[in-house]
């Protein structure tokens, strides 16, 4: 058994923004306002939604290639991914976006030997589109991945596991963690909920005060 699991969510925790609102930002504009309401009344899932943008957005493959390389990653999360791993533990990401171009950002910027969960998917159709399986173990007919079934398989491995993010999607992990770093709107789930966590806007932050807990 490992000491400990760093585990994060990639958009909006990692990156400045997430990738589908920066998709749906740039190239969509009135049409998209009723596939947006339909979303937030709850007439259609997360993983639907995030899929109709991807699918959408009728940019070619280096046209997309050219927004995920501009993705906002925050930098100082390089060296605590570092940290992490001189410290004996293993930094994990679990997304419920997708891994084609959660692995193209982590390549720009040179980080090795992290794993990821994420909603695999395929470039096609001017398009990014979800390649998922309902038999998989994490499957989620929400979100694609159930990040909670994840972090309930890697805790078996590791004496703490401690958890980043910034989201609803994210509320459940975090509750089964020893400690939280939260963003965003996660905060206040995490307030409703009475769990404790740390607030932080970026990674350089969490260091020392992970620390306490190893």
């Amino acid at each position: 058994m490992k000491d400990f699991a760093f585990i994060s969510d990639f958009d909006g925790t990692l990156t400045k923004k997430d990738f589908y609102k920066i998709l749906s930002d740039t190239y969509y504009k009135e049409e998209l306002s009723p596939i947006f309401k339909s979303w937030k009344n709850g007439e259609m899932k997360d993983r639907e939604y995030l899929n109709y943008v991807f699918n959408n957005v009728n940019r070619n493959e280096e046209e997309l290639l050219e927004d995920i390389l501009n993705i906002a990653f925050d930098p100082t999360a390089i060296a605590f991914i570092d940290k992490v791993k001189a410290a004996g533990g293993d930094f994990i990401i679990i997304s419920a976006g997708t891994n084609y171009y959660i692995d193209k950002v982590l390549e720009k910027n040179h980080i090795e030997g992290v794993d990821v969960y994420s909603n695999k998917s395929v470039f096609k159709d001017n398009g990014i589109h979800f390649d998922l399986n309902e038999h998989d173990e994490f499957y989620s007919d929400l979100y694609g991945i159930d990040k909670l079934i994840v972090v309930e398989k890697l805790k078996v491995n590791y004496k703490k596991n401690f958890y980043a993010g910034d989201s609803t999607p994210d509320l459940k992990p975090a509750l089964i963690s020893d400690a939280v770093f939260a963003k965003g709107k996660l905060v206040n789930l995490l307030k409703e909920k009475n769990k404790d966590f740390i607030e932080f806007e970026n990674f350089s932050e969490i260091w020392d005060k992970l620390k306490i807990h190893l």
